[in-house]
Parts: C-alpha cells; structure tokens; sequence
C-alpha cells in the first residue's frame, strides 16, 4: 500500500472515531463522559460535554472530508483540541471516576497515555509530506 493511501486510511478513521465519540457525547455515552470533565470548568458538566461533542461531530467531518489544501490545518486544529481536552483524562484518573468502561486507577492511568497518541495521529495523518 502506498504511503498516501496509508495515510489517508489513518485519517478517515481518525474523522470516523471522532464522529462516534461526539455521537455518544450527544446520546450514548452522554453520563460517561460527564464524568471526565473537571471541577474547574466554569459550565456545568452536561453542557461542557454537548459542546464538545458538537466539536468532535465537526472536526471529525473535516478530517475526513475535508479538501486535502486545508487538511494540515484541521489537523493542528484536532490536536490542539486532543490537548485541551487531556485535563479531562486527567481529572477523571485524579479522582477516581469510573465511567466509559474506565473503572480502575491502572485503566484510567493507561489512557492518558493515549492521548498524546491522538495528537501524534491527528498531525501525522493530514501532514503535507
């Protein structure tokens, strides 16, 4: 498989992974997600997941569809948005909440380390080279 087509599977399925998460932020998983969201926010919680499942729904739309001229920059756009949502990820492990199938410190500890994997997936798959 070519290294263009490599990519472009990693970025359709990073736009298609983005736009379930924000479908379960507006339904599904609504409650689980609530629980990621820390004490410190100015919003209340159910309000803070909604906006950013609505962000999600979008950025995963443009990850995927978007034309390949603007791509590089909604991948900036997706990781920085992976990095200001990893104080969630954070609060959630701190604090000892289960949710999302998350419901020990060892798995809550271990996805923390995956987020800086989203910001590597998000800039690698809609780089220029």
């Amino acid at each position: 498989m070519k290294q263009e087509n490599i990519k472009n599977a990693a970025r359709i399925l990073l736009g298609t992974n983005l736009i379930i998460a924000g479908i379960g932020h507006l339904s599904f998983a609504r409650k689980g997600f609530q629980a990621q969201v820390p004490n410190w926010v100015p919003l209340k919680k159910d309000d803070t997941v909604v906006y950013s499942g609505i962000v999600e729904i979008a950025l995963g739309t443009a990850i995927a569809f978007a034309p390949k001229k603007y791509r590089q920059d909604i991948g900036r756009v997706a990781a920085a948005f992976f990095v200001a949502v990893f104080p969630g990820n954070i609060a959630q492990y701190q604090y000892k909440r289960s949710a999302l199938n998350l419901d020990t410190n060892k798995k809550r500890l271990i996805r923390l380390f995956f987020q800086p994997a989203l910001v590597y997936w998000a800039l690698k798959s809609t780089s220029k080279d």
